[in-house]
């Protein structure tokens, strides 16, 4: 029999970029006048009440707007639950930048830490043309803006790492301390990088790296996605001038996903009751983008979720890819990751097959996990934790 694979030989997967939370929101960026608050606004249309979310102002700036999903749906259908809370995705309209941002030009430090305090990016890619809609560079391409951008908040990171350096440089006079000759050693890497006119997010930066990485927020190392925002006829026959041009570049440049959508089609479609927009999607033979960029936003941003399921309530739990047991519990109480036991799962896919939970249990797929389970997406937990003075749960 060949030897047991130990721990050690398990693949270990890297840790992410970004920081480690479940109140990650992905923010709405691009040049002026390429359709960003049109889309914002259409998704308010589709965003929770405020009052929904105790203690905390949504600004008129931001929204949350639910995750569609399938799973949950079908496991209100089933439990009939008092109470349903989805997951929802946190969306930030920010303003228009422009060529000179990082500079200030524009109010551009303004928005670009507004950038800076989302976790992903939505960019707005004009490529429509339209006399009445005036471009900031008087002239339509999609290519010459997604570089214009890209710079930007790339020039805005290598301005931050310079400062980073520096104050590294005055630390290593004053002090021998080895962690700061690796956070030195690491800066100067990333500060090579992005000189090299690379983004951070596509260098291939070890686990101790990352760990650094993560206390900057750099503009260039979030996620994004690229919506590409065409008129209704070009979006309905699927072709449009500027779209190769665009997949060209955003392959060149990590390869991250590229969402077609129209906004006059969704603001026409958001104006409409259900049963009229439904009707004119049939007839024009069209869907709306608005679940697809809200999914691959929630995605892209790292974000996962699991279910607490039960006649009492059904309710998404939103937390990070990679998190374990213990810290996923801690998102429903404190006391649950301070107390934890053990987690009880079941796969959302088992339990619409077998029907049922006690079949669940007969075919041996409901099983305890201990504190080494990493969360996947779908899960249907149940937590069992004991805190002095606490019972079980």
């Amino acid at each position: 029999m060949p030897p047991k694979a130990s721990k050690k030989d398990a693949p270990v997967e890297r840790p992410i970029l970004g920081r480690f939370s479940s109140h990650l929101k992905i923010g709405i960026v691009g040049l002026p006048n390429v359709g960003k608050s049109t889309l914002f606004n259409t998704l308010t249309k589709l965003s929770i009440p405020a009052e929904n979310f105790p203690f905390c102002t949504v600004q008129p700036n931001e929204a949350r707007v639910n995750i569609p999903d399938e799973r949950f749906e079908w496991l209100c259908q089933f439990y009939k639950p008092k109470s349903e809370v989805p997951a929802f995705l946190e969306i930030h309209d920010i303003a228009g930048l422009v060529k000179g941002a990082h500079e200030g030009q524009g109010l551009g430090n303004q928005f670009l830490s507004h950038i800076r305090a989302v976790d992903g990016i939505f960019h707005v890619l004009r490529a429509f043309e339209d006399p009445e809609i005036i471009h900031v560079d008087d002239s339509v391409d999609p290519v010459r803006d997604l570089e214009v951008i890209t710079e930007e908040l790339r020039l805005k990171d290598i301005e931050f790492m310079e400062g980073k350096v520096e104050d590294l440089e005055k630390s290593m006079k004053r002090s021998n301390d080895k962690q700061l000759k690796l956070e030195h050693e690491c800066c100067e890497k990333i500060q090579a990088w992005l000189k090299a006119g690379k983004d951070v997010r596509l260098g291939d930066w070890s686990a101790a790296d990352i760990v650094i990485l993560n206390t900057f927020q750099l503009l260039s190392a979030k996620p994004i996605v690229y919506l590409v925002n065409m008129n209704e006829k070009d979006y309905q026959r699927k072709k449009n001038k500027f779209l190769p041009k665009i997949h060209a570049w955003v392959q060149e440049h990590g390869g991250e996903p590229i969402i077609p959508f129209s906004c006059s089609l969704e603001r026409t479609l958001a104006d409409l009751p259900a049963d009229e927009a439904a009707k004119y999607c049939e007839e024009n033979k069209l869907q709306s983008a608005l679940t697809k960029i809200i999914k691959t936003g929630f995605s892209a941003i790292n974000l996962i979720y699991f279910f607490t399921a039960g006649p009492d309530e059904v309710k998404c739990w939103q937390i990070r890819r990679q998190t374990k047991a213990p810290q996923a519990a801690g998102a429903i109480h404190t006391d649950f990751e301070r107390g934890f036991i053990c987690a009880e799962v079941m796969k959302f896919e088992d339990l619409k097959e077998l029907g049922n939970e006690p079949a669940v249990k007969a075919a041996g797929k409901y099983k305890q996990e201990g504190k080494t389970y990493v969360v996947q997406d779908g899960d249907i937990i149940f937590f069992k934790f004991n805190v002095s003075g606490g019972g079980k749960k």
